[in-house]
């Protein structure tokens, strides 16, 4: 549905480089410049220029690239719908590890129980990724725990969580962990590069001038449920959401690590392609997101 040049936009600003742009288009360098040419003179405007070697977008260009993505977005959901006019409903949206585990069950089995016909697909990535698969047009919307830009995605906040640190009920040293310097000599299991979690903790050390990198016996690990076992056996202090881990703290297998002056809180987003034309319709799935189930 898309003009054919504003695909190869959308790739020169994913790679911005015109080579490897023909390369994944399967075209000529100079056609991709003809095809960026025409727009430019379609629009009146310069999108791209150079600093130094960099390729970079103009104030222009961005503006073009934001609604050429909403573009791309809408017709794509745009097939989906006119496509479950003669079945059921599709609602194709991704979540991060953590909402899609303990966040999103209680939500979809509402809209299951209200909307008996419709047919889900969640997605689980990382937030980058997440970001990633909207801007293909491969997911309608997301709902991350990690930052994004207010530039190109409108977002409403679907959930407000308390972090905490947390460590073994029978951790030695739980009590005297008021301080984070105090944290220095234990292990501190953190998720890998590219978690939301990761990155809000990121965000909060700095607050108190720390990195990761402060922590001498830093464990990185991709699994969410492993670092909570392992932070249950005693064997570190790690930091979550308050719904990962308020089952082990009420039935005393965790305790939250009692650090003065630590009162982070941190929003789930429920985002989609900011000037889609579908924006009502992504407000209205929020709200009966939002409602309890009929349990």
């Amino acid at each position: 549905m898309l003009d054919f040049r504003i695909e190869t936009f959308l790739t020169v600003c994913q790679t911005m480089n015109y080579t490897e742009a023909a390369r994944q288009l399967h075209i000529t360098q100079p056609a991709v410049s003809q095809h960026i040419r025409a727009l430019e003179q379609q629009y009146g405007a310069d999108f791209f220029h150079y600093q130094g070697k960099r390729l970079s977008l103009t104030e222009a260009g961005q503006l073009f690239y934001r609604t050429a993505l909403a573009m791309r977005h809408d017709a794509a959901h745009l097939k989906d719908q006119i496509q479950s006019l003669s079945s059921s409903p599709v609602l194709n949206f991704g979540a991060t590890l953590t909402i899609g585990e303990y966040i999103m069950p209680e939500p979809l089995l509402h809209l299951i129980q209200t909307r008996p016909d419709i047919r889900l697909r969640m997605m689980v990535e990382n937030t980058d990724e997440l970001l990633k698969l909207l801007n293909q047009g491969e997911i309608d919307f997301a709902i991350i725990e990690g930052y994004y830009s207010r530039f190109t995605y409108d977002g409403l906040v679907f959930k407000t969580e308390r972090f905490l640190p947390v460590c073994a009920a029978s951790y030695p040293q739980a009590d005297r962990l008021t301080r984070f310097s105090d944290l220095f000599s234990e292990r501190l299991l953190v998720r890998e590069p590219g978690s939301g979690t990761r990155e809000v903790l990121e965000r909060a050390l700095l607050e108190y001038n720390i990195a990761l990198q402060d922590f001498p016996k830093l464990t990185e690990l991709g699994n969410l449920n492993a670092i909570k076992a392992l932070a249950a056996a005693g064997a570190g202090v790690a930091f979550f959401y308050e719904s990962v881990v308020e089952k082990e703290i009420r039935s005393g297998i965790l305790k939250v690590i009692p650090l003065r002056s630590f009162h982070v809180t941190h929003d789930f987003t429920f985002l989609w392609q900011k000037d889609s034309v579908f924006a009502g319709y992504y407000r209205e799935i929020f709200d009966m997101l939002r409602q309890p189930s009929l349990r």
